[in-house]
């Protein structure tokens, strides 16, 4: 017998749950592309996207998911031969780096692994070894969304500064802007990147490119842009279609606005807290049902573990068995593993707790895995859900 039937619900980290605003606002009849109310309301958008950045940059939208807009950037940005340093955390500033060598940029490449973010000290190291200063740009993730590592970019920023390195800093938000706390400007980031699936709340299939004065410099030498790809024209256009590189994502559009409406609504600072009391509400949960068990969080360091997702390890194939069990019986799917050692893939599995979410969403997720332990015989501490329970008492 399955308890599924009824809503069902994607646990996944990104795409996530799509609020009901934002699906009634792309519910409506294909727009006039030329003139009036969606042009009119495209410059809005793109203001209320730098607010949500912290940026008074430019910004660049593509009809593209989050490996056009990785693309986008280094296009925009680097040469055939240049070198940039890729910092692995998990899975996906790696897939960053094969698409730059794609494009023909050599990658100098640090993999922390699985389970770290990124060694400040290590890196230093490296940029002070480049005394001829040709790593034109260094890449991070803010939040690995196959580890659930969350990168100080901040810090990234200042060991730059320090070592008097002149390399761009490029960061990732595609799994945590709009959930986890971020400063493009007052970081120094010189070029951010995200998507419309997460933190956004709007269906997959925009990318965005945030770019500093430092980028847009690296712009005039940069030979690996083609005329799509270029940011220019998208960042100041002299017509409207030049925003999108032809007709416009009209119904993206209608349902981002919308998005940003609440975001607007909510206030950043109610939004970073809201995630990271759920985030706590997570971990508080595993913490106890780990205890004397082969039940972890994959990031051991609360500090270093992202607000938008989680990464749990289980022993065995308990992960994938909970998987199967959850979205069988409970009508929860949780994330696949991605990026972990192979032998390891089978107990591991990954929590979205990102954009439109709450309390009872994340204590039903919760409650629906504790059941699924005791179904399939998944050894377990006890007090998980009064752990949660408390963290979401608290505020």
């Amino acid at each position: 017998m399955s308890l599924a039937n009824g809503r069902q619900y994607l646990a996944i980290p990104g795409p996530s749950v799509m609020p009901d605003r934002v699906l009634q606002a792309m519910h409506q009849p294909a727009p006039n592309i030329y003139t009036g109310p969606l042009v009119e309301m495209t410059e809005g958008i793109v203001a209320d996207l730098k607010a949500v950045a912290g940026t008074a940059h430019d910004a660049a939208i593509y009809i593209a998911n989050g490996h056009g807009a990785w693309e986008a950037a280094l296009a925009n940005t680097m040469s055939r031969g240049d070198r940039i340093l890729i910092l692995g955390t998990g899975r996906f500033c790696l897939g960053w780096g094969e698409i730059a060598r794609g494009l023909g940029v050599e990658t100098e490449v640090l993999d922390f692994g699985y389970r770290a973010g990124v060694d400040l000290d290590r890196v230093a190291e490296v940029l002070r070894a480049d005394t001829d200063h040709t790593l034109r740009a260094v890449l991070a993730v803010q939040v690995d969304t196959a580890s659930s590592v969350k990168n100080d970019i901040a810090g990234l920023r200042r060991v730059l500064d320090e070592t008097g390195h002149p390399a761009m800093l490029f960061s990732d938000n595609i799994a945590c802007l709009g959930v986890d706390e971020f400063h493009m400007d007052a970081w120094g980031v010189d070029l951010m990147v995200t998507g419309s699936q997460k933190g956004l709340m709007v269906p997959p299939g925009l990318g965005f490119v945030f770019f500093g004065p430092k980028a847009a410099a690296a712009r005039e030498s940069a030979n690996c842009v083609t005329p799509y790809w270029d940011w220019r024209p998208r960042a100041n256009p002299a017509m409207f279609y030049q925003y999108f590189g032809g007709t416009a994502p009209t119904h993206h559009l209608f349902g981002l606005r919308e998005s940003l409406d609440m975001i607007k609504e909510e206030g950043m600072q109610a939004i970073w807290h809201r995630h990271a009391t759920l985030a706590r509400a997570i971990w508080a949960a595993f913490d106890s049902w780990g205890e004397g068990c082969a039940i972890a969080l994959n990031i051991a360091d609360p500090a270093a573990r992202a607000h938008a997702v989680t990464t749990v390890r289980m022993g065995g194939d308990d992960g994938t068995r909970l998987r199967a069990w959850l979205e069988q019986v409970a009508g929860i799917t949780l994330g696949i593993p991605l990026g972990a050692p192979e032998p390891d893939m089978p107990g591991i599995f990954r929590i979205g707790h990102m954009g439109h979410v709450n309390a009872h969403m994340v204590m039903g997720v919760l409650g629906s895995i504790q059941a699924g332990m005791y179904a399939l015989g998944i050894a377990h501490g006890p007090g998980g859900l009064e752990a949660a329970a408390r963290v979401i008492a608290e505020g």
